[in-house]
Protein backbone atom coordinates (compact mmCIF):
# COMPACT_ATOMS: atom_id res chain seq x y z
CA UNK A 1 0.00 0.00 0.00
CA UNK A 2 1.28 3.23 -0.90
CA UNK A 3 1.39 6.02 1.54
CA UNK A 4 -2.04 8.63 1.68
CA UNK A 5 -3.44 11.07 4.01
CA UNK A 6 -6.46 9.68 5.27
CA UNK A 7 -7.96 12.44 7.16
CA UNK A 8 -7.53 16.37 8.15
CA UNK A 9 -8.19 18.46 10.38
CA UNK A 10 -7.97 22.48 11.21
CA UNK A 11 -8.50 24.12 14.15
CA UNK A 12 -10.22 27.32 13.63
CA UNK A 13 -9.47 29.23 17.41
CA UNK A 14 -7.25 28.39 20.21
CA UNK A 15 -8.29 25.17 22.18
CA UNK A 16 -11.71 24.92 19.81
CA UNK A 17 -12.32 21.52 18.62
CA UNK A 18 -10.55 20.26 15.45
CA UNK A 19 -13.06 20.32 12.08
CA UNK A 20 -12.71 17.85 9.51
CA UNK A 21 -11.90 18.75 6.23
CA UNK A 22 -11.80 16.73 2.98
CA UNK A 23 -9.61 19.13 1.40
CA UNK A 24 -7.60 22.33 1.69
CA UNK A 25 -5.46 25.36 0.78
CA UNK A 26 -1.92 25.14 1.94
CA UNK A 27 -0.25 28.43 2.35
CA UNK A 28 3.99 28.61 1.90
CA UNK A 29 5.48 29.29 5.38
CA UNK A 30 2.34 29.53 7.19
CA UNK A 31 0.20 26.36 6.95
CA UNK A 32 -3.22 25.45 6.78
CA UNK A 33 -5.83 28.25 5.28
CA UNK A 34 -8.08 29.04 8.45
CA UNK A 35 -5.98 26.55 11.08
CA UNK A 36 -4.98 28.67 14.28
CA UNK A 37 -1.54 28.22 13.56
CA UNK A 38 -1.31 30.10 10.12
CA UNK A 39 -3.19 32.48 11.26
CA UNK A 40 -0.81 32.83 14.14
CA UNK A 41 -3.08 32.01 17.51
CA UNK A 42 -2.62 29.31 18.26
CA UNK A 43 -1.84 28.24 21.84
CA UNK A 44 2.06 27.83 20.95
CA UNK A 45 2.12 30.04 17.70
CA UNK A 46 4.36 32.56 19.91
CA UNK A 47 6.29 29.67 20.96
CA UNK A 48 10.19 28.97 19.21
CA UNK A 49 10.11 26.79 15.83
CA UNK A 50 7.82 26.42 13.10
CA UNK A 51 4.14 24.88 13.72
CA UNK A 52 3.04 25.62 10.23
CA UNK A 53 1.41 21.79 10.35
CA UNK A 54 1.14 18.78 12.18
CA UNK A 55 0.64 14.99 11.06
CA UNK A 56 0.19 11.78 13.04
CA UNK A 57 0.21 8.30 11.67
CA UNK A 58 -2.93 6.51 11.83
CA UNK A 59 -1.44 3.22 12.77
CA UNK A 60 0.68 4.77 15.89
CA UNK A 61 -3.19 5.89 16.91
CA UNK A 62 -4.09 1.95 16.30
CA UNK A 63 -0.89 1.09 18.83
CA UNK A 64 -2.05 3.29 21.70
CA UNK A 65 -5.61 2.01 21.38
CA UNK A 66 -4.28 -2.16 21.52
CA UNK A 67 -1.82 -0.83 24.23
CA UNK A 68 -5.09 1.23 26.28
CA UNK A 69 -7.79 0.27 24.99
CA UNK A 70 -8.53 4.05 24.50
CA UNK A 71 -9.93 5.14 21.19
CA UNK A 72 -8.49 8.17 20.36
CA UNK A 73 -10.34 9.75 17.39
CA UNK A 74 -7.60 11.37 15.25
CA UNK A 75 -9.33 14.94 15.95
CA UNK A 76 -8.43 14.56 19.34
CA UNK A 77 -4.97 14.77 18.81
CA UNK A 78 -5.29 18.21 17.46
CA UNK A 79 -2.69 17.09 14.38
CA UNK A 80 -3.42 18.48 11.10
CA UNK A 81 -3.18 15.67 8.52
CA UNK A 82 -3.70 11.95 9.50
CA UNK A 83 -1.28 9.81 7.72
CA UNK A 84 -1.31 5.99 6.97
CA UNK A 85 1.30 3.84 5.33
CA UNK A 86 4.53 6.51 5.98
CA UNK A 87 7.27 6.24 9.14
CA UNK A 88 6.84 10.10 9.66
CA UNK A 89 10.02 10.36 11.48
CA UNK A 90 11.83 9.09 8.52
CA UNK A 91 10.51 12.81 6.57
CA UNK A 92 12.56 14.59 9.72
CA UNK A 93 14.90 16.50 7.86
CA UNK A 94 13.60 15.36 4.36
CA UNK A 95 11.69 17.52 1.95
CA UNK A 96 8.24 15.47 0.94
CA UNK A 97 4.76 16.10 -0.73
CA UNK A 98 1.50 15.53 -0.21
CA UNK A 99 -0.33 15.56 -3.71
CA UNK A 100 1.15 18.46 -5.38
CA UNK A 101 2.33 20.44 -2.09
CA UNK A 102 6.00 20.34 -0.52
CA UNK A 103 7.04 20.24 3.08
CA UNK A 104 10.01 20.32 5.03
CA UNK A 105 10.03 17.50 8.23
CA UNK A 106 11.36 19.34 10.88
CA UNK A 107 10.93 18.03 14.14
CA UNK A 108 8.64 15.18 16.86
CA UNK A 109 5.20 16.58 18.40
CA UNK A 110 4.83 14.98 21.21
CA UNK A 111 1.58 15.51 23.16
CA UNK A 112 1.42 18.05 26.18
CA UNK A 113 0.42 18.59 29.12
CA UNK A 114 -2.17 20.89 27.25
CA UNK A 115 -3.41 18.82 25.11
CA UNK A 116 -4.00 16.12 27.96
CA UNK A 117 -5.67 18.60 30.24
CA UNK A 118 -7.87 19.89 26.66
CA UNK A 119 -9.24 16.26 25.80
CA UNK A 120 -9.19 14.68 29.14
CA UNK A 121 -7.22 11.64 28.51
CA UNK A 122 -3.81 11.94 30.66
CA UNK A 123 -2.70 8.39 29.50
CA UNK A 124 -1.80 10.34 26.08
CA UNK A 125 1.60 12.09 27.39
CA UNK A 126 3.00 8.67 28.09
CA UNK A 127 0.69 6.69 25.71
CA UNK A 128 2.10 8.73 22.58
CA UNK A 129 5.48 10.19 23.73
CA UNK A 130 6.97 8.53 20.81
CA UNK A 131 4.63 8.86 18.45
CA UNK A 132 2.66 11.73 18.59
CA UNK A 133 3.48 12.85 15.06
CA UNK A 134 5.82 15.78 13.23
CA UNK A 135 5.77 19.29 12.88
CA UNK A 136 6.79 20.21 8.60
CA UNK A 137 6.87 23.86 7.06
CA UNK A 138 4.52 23.91 4.21
CA UNK A 139 7.04 25.06 1.25
CA UNK A 140 4.58 25.52 -1.38
CA UNK A 141 1.19 26.55 -2.15
CA UNK A 142 -1.95 24.40 -3.15
CA UNK A 143 -4.28 22.02 -2.27
CA UNK A 144 -4.41 19.12 -0.28
CA UNK A 145 -7.24 16.40 -0.35
CA UNK A 146 -7.95 13.03 1.58
CA UNK A 147 -6.27 10.49 -0.39
CA UNK A 148 -3.68 12.56 -1.51
CA UNK A 149 -0.35 10.44 -1.60
CA UNK A 150 2.71 11.25 0.73
CA UNK A 151 5.97 10.60 0.13
CA UNK A 152 9.77 11.48 -0.98
CA UNK A 153 10.06 13.77 -3.96
CA UNK A 154 10.78 11.28 -7.35
CA UNK A 155 9.57 8.61 -5.22
CA UNK A 156 7.05 5.98 -6.80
Amino acid sequence: MSAQVREIYVGRQREAPMQFVRKIEVIAGKGLAGDRYAEGTGSYSRSKGIRDVTLIEIEDLWNFYGRSGIDLHPGLTRRNIVTEGIKLSDLIDSSFTIGPVSFLGLRPCPPCRHLAKLIGIPDVLHGLAHSGGIYAQALSDGIISIDDPVGLPGAE
